[in-house]
């Protein structure tokens, strides 16, 4: 691997950096039309008071051209915490070079050296070149679990006792 990539924990000053990451991947993604964070909430939810995830920047050159997200979860049937990766992107020029596996084994190292039990990850299904990364390292997909969201009106519908109306089986 190229000794010009370095990985290091995403700062406080990063919050501009990272946002930018974040719409070039929704927009990859198809779901740019869902980014509501601004600079500030990366800031206050990232670095500020009771940080809720952690990331880490992938800079080739000194430049940013990846990042990866991640926080702690728990499995009550290990007893141990777990380690969820929301994010891992690359931008596209930059791509099918080993950076974004790099960022991969960086968070596996830091699941293993917290004493997690799991690593986990979802991946967009027709995402195939990260797909088959994830099936080659050995990763197993989770096809008996359907992932559910309550975001938005019906978050908010739920909280306050309203049946939410018809949605589709798999919102974007």
């Amino acid at each position: 691997m190229s000794e010009r990539f370095r990985i290091r924990p995403a700062v406080e000053s990063d919050a501009a950096v990272l946002l930018s990451l974040i719409r070039e991947l929704a927009e990859y993604e198809r779901l740019l039309h869902e980014v509501s964070a601004d600079e500030e909430a990366v800031r206050k939810t990232l670095f500020g008071e009771n940080p809720c995830a952690e990331a880490l920047i992938g800079e080739l050159d000194g430049e940013p051209i990846a990042f990866a997200l991640f926080f702690q979860t728990y499995s009550t049937f290990l007893g141990k915490p777990g380690l969820w990766l929301e994010d891992l992107y690359v931008q596209p020029q930059h791509r099918r070079q080993g950076y974004g596996g790099q960022l991969l084994k960086h968070v596996a190292m830091t699941a293993e050296k917290r004493g997690c039990g799991r690593f986990e990850w979802t991946a967009l299904d027709w995402n195939e070149p990260a797909v088959n990364f994830y099936l080659k390292i050995g990763a197993v997909p989770m096809s008996d679990w359907t992932t559910f969201r309550l975001s938005g009106d019906a978050l908010r519908d739920f909280i306050r006792g309203e049946d939410a109306p018809p949605r589709r089986r798999h919102p974007q």
